[in-house]
């Protein structure tokens, strides 16, 4: 992958959202979502068509815990969980989206490597890049090496504008 020179960034009316995610039939559409944010997400998961979905967090969880996980799910254009998600997300905090041309399984590798920061001490910290006040906090301070590990296999992030009403397009300029 080249290496990035700063982030691009494209505000997305929410009307024009699901078409921003579903353009590229060969790009995987994603949502990172924060089980903390939104309770009812794991009533939705497990509801009727359950859309193909991962933990963030590895292992067996206690109930409590598994609640407000975050889980990546690969969104489906026009089926009952992704109209949920893209009706009910905006002003909520619920998560972030991604595109990526690669599988569930590799993007659960990839974005489960960052789930965990260590500061200065060496103590671990849970880094929450999937809150999209913190993703666009991120995207904007970091440097090109982290930019380049963020990223890694996605190609764009959408997190929530700060005006609620809309979401933030990101992307690396090579």
């Amino acid at each position: 992958m080249p290496t990035p020179s700063l982030v691009l960034q494209q505000t997305i009316p929410h009307p024009d959202f699901p078409r921003h995610l579903f353009t590229d039939s060969r790009l995987n559409a994603y949502a990172i979502l924060d089980g903390a944010s939104n309770p009812a997400l794991i009533d939705h998961l497990y509801d009727g068509e359950r859309p193909e979905f991962s933990c963030l967090f590895r292992g067996e969880l206690e109930p409590d815990m598994a609640e407000c996980a975050p889980y990546l799910v690969r969104l489906e254009q026009d089926t009952p969980f992704a109209n949920w998600v893209l009706s009910n997300c905006l002003g909520n905090h619920w998560g972030i989206f991604a595109l990526s041309r690669i599988n569930q399984p590799e993007m659960l590798q990839h974005l489960r490597r960052h789930t965990m920061v260590y500061d200065k001490n060496k103590q671990p910290q849970f880094f929450r890049f999937y809150d999209p006040r913190v993703l666009r906090w991120f995207l904007r301070t970091s440097d090109v090496q982290q930019l380049t590990d963020i990223f890694g296999p996605v190609e764009v992030f959408f997190a929530e504008a700060e005006d609620q009403e809309s979401h933030i397009r990101f992307e690396i300029n090579n």
